[in-house]
């Protein structure tokens, strides 16, 4: 029997997609068709419909996508489908069926990005993506970085790492939350360049409020004075729609973990081609991989099978529409603010300009610390939140509802704030 005979008898076990979720999904969208996709944020039979593909917990509230979502039905049968297949005979399936399908999860990737399939390497997560780059450059004694008090607190660690080891200078600006307009983000964040600036390292959304920054217009600025641009993705892709060339950077990285709802362990680093010589793998490669995004993943024996099944997300995500998603998603954020805008003592930290803003808002209560609010609103109301620290100014509860929220959990959480507010 040869190799693809062998597989047949599994009832082609790697090739037959499980139909559950992305056929509901496709039923669904069929029926909204053409409907601009502001229209279809607000019928809640359609979204009821994408719910149905999750196995969730009814008497639980998740409003913390922004930390890792749950995947559809079925990315998590991909995903049983493809172990059970790398169980049987790791080193004979996984060579011949699993790793070459993998590729069409780069180029399915790279389609969404609108990039080159040779400009995107497979990673785990955003922060193995960032610090590939951030690890990877050549800087010198002196040499300067900016970003932002609100950045990612690994990203931070890791060149507060090189400022020990290297001697590099670390220059992070705040700025004020929500901004009054993102050409304040622009302007806080030139002021503090210099000539000896060598990089720029900003979020495209940030995770503790959901800023969306002016990202093109600081990378266009950047590589005209010479500064390499790296930009935190790990909560945008699969949140809205946009591609590498409305940001303009060299580096992108994100987990697909997030708003893509691929499984756990999977992300994703663009780099530019022309910068890929220049940036150092964090793992070794030969010289004859310099110039190839290939050498970024040089891990060492990793799951595969969690890399196949995201080409499962990405369907799934396909059969809702980006800007349907994202229409959603803004929806339900602005749902809960408008709710709150008026509620004494609530502090909303998020910007109601839809171009600064999608899915993620954050808030406070005053006379009430953030874990607190988060213990009370999981203890009393089966709400899940997370708490956010928001640079110098403060702490916040972060709410990042998905394309499964309901709006009764919505309204669930607007009344659970409010009578914590009256006392």
């Amino acid at each position: 029997m040869d190799r693809r005979s062998f597989v047949a008898t599994l009832g082609g076990l790697p090739f037959v997609l499980s139909a559950g979720a992305s056929l509901r999904a496709r039923e669904a969208s069929e029926a909204v068709a053409g409907q601009p996709a502001e229209k279809v944020a607000l019928n809640e039979e359609y979204w009821l419909s994408i719910r149905r593909a999750f196995a969730l917990d009814a008497n639980h509230v998740n409003l913390n996508s922004g930390s890792v979502s749950p995947a559809p039905r079925a990315v998590a049968d991909a995903m049983e489908r493809y172990w059970t297949l790398t169980n049987m005979s790791p080193s004979f399936l996984v060579d011949d069926y699993v790793i070459p399908g993998v590729e069409m999860v780069r180029r399915r990737l790279a389609a969404m990005l609108a990039c080159s399939t040779e400009e995107l390497a497979l990673t785990r997560n955003t922060s193995e993506s960032l610090m590939i780059a951030q690890m990877g450059l050549d800087l010198a004694r002196g040499d300067e970085v900016v970003s932002t008090n609100q950045d990612y607190g690994r990203m931070n660690t890791a060149w507060r790492q090189r400022e020990r080891r290297d001697g590099v200078v670390l220059k992070l600006v705040s700025y004020p939350t929500p901004p009054p307009s993102m050409d304040t983000l622009y302007e806080r964040v030139f002021s503090a360049v210099t000539p000896r600036t060598k990089v720029i390292l900003i979020s495209h959304i940030t995770y503790t409020t959901g800023q969306i920054f002016p990202v093109k217009k600081i990378c266009d600025e950047a590589r005209r004075r010479g500064i390499f641009t790296i930009v935190d993705g790990g909560h945008s892709f699969a949140h809205f729609p946009f591609t590498v060339a409305d940001l303009g950077c060299d580096v992108y990285g994100s987990s697909l973990h997030k708003w893509l709802c691929a499984p756990v362990g999977t992300g994703l680093l663009y780099m530019r081609r022309e910068v890929i010589p220049r940036v150092w793998p964090l793992m070794a490669a030969g010289p004859g991989m310099d110039d190839n995004i290939k050498k970024f993943e040089q891990i060492g024996t990793h799951p595969w099978a969690l890399r196949a099944a995201v080409s499962d997300a990405i369907t799934f995500h396909e059969e809702i529409g980006g800007e349907r998603k994202a229409a959603r998603l803004r929806f339900l954020r602005e749902r809960w603010m408008r709710a709150l805008a008026d509620v004494p003592g609530v502090r909303l930290w998020t910007s109601m300009d839809p171009a600064q803003a999608c899915a993620i808002g954050s808030m406070s209560l005053e006379g009430i610390a953030a874990s607190a609010l988060v213990e009370q609103l999981q203890s009393r109301w089966g709400i899940h939140v997370r708490r956010r620290r928001v640079g110098d100014e403060g702490e916040c509860v972060r709410v990042t509802p998905n394309v499964f929220t309901k709006l009764d959990e919505i309204d669930l959480f607007v009344e659970a704030i409010r009578t914590l507010a009256k006392k």
